[in-house]
């Protein structure tokens, strides 16, 4: 990101907006497994399908899933696999923080018992 103007800037975070909602992680998920159309979706996410356009239009928006028609139904696919990696990178993340903190708190409780301090 580096040296990008303030207009591509907005672009980067908007697409990482487009990653900030739940649901819209769900639908990346399942889509993980194969194409699937609004209904099968809204289904197995338990949401209505206006709902899921809503969220499959903003995915589709950032270029990350594509559409195809196939007579009355519309079906949607992963555009670019590298969201995977994308979210798999975040979720180490998340991992190792989480990890981190564990380790503070164990030490914290460790401390708290040596040096007679009452835990809670």
């Amino acid at each position: 990101m580096q040296g990008l103007p303030p207009e591509a800037l907005d672009q980067v975070a908007a697409y990482f907006q487009a990653l900030s909602e739940p649901t819209r992680l769900q639908i990346l998920n399942m889509l993980r497994g194969g194409e699937l159309n609004v209904g099968e979706l809204a289904q197995a996410c338990g949401y209505t399908s206006a709902n899921i356009s809503r969220h499959l239009s903003m995915l589709m928006r950032h270029g990350l899933v594509a559409r195809e028609s196939r007579g009355t139904a519309v079906y949607y696919r992963i555009a670019d696999e590298s969201v995977y990696a994308l979210c798999e990178l975040v979720c180490g993340n998340i991992a190792r923080q989480l990890d981190r903190s564990a380790a503070d708190r164990k030490a914290f409780g460790r401390a708290g018992a040596t040096t007679g301090t009452p835990r809670r």
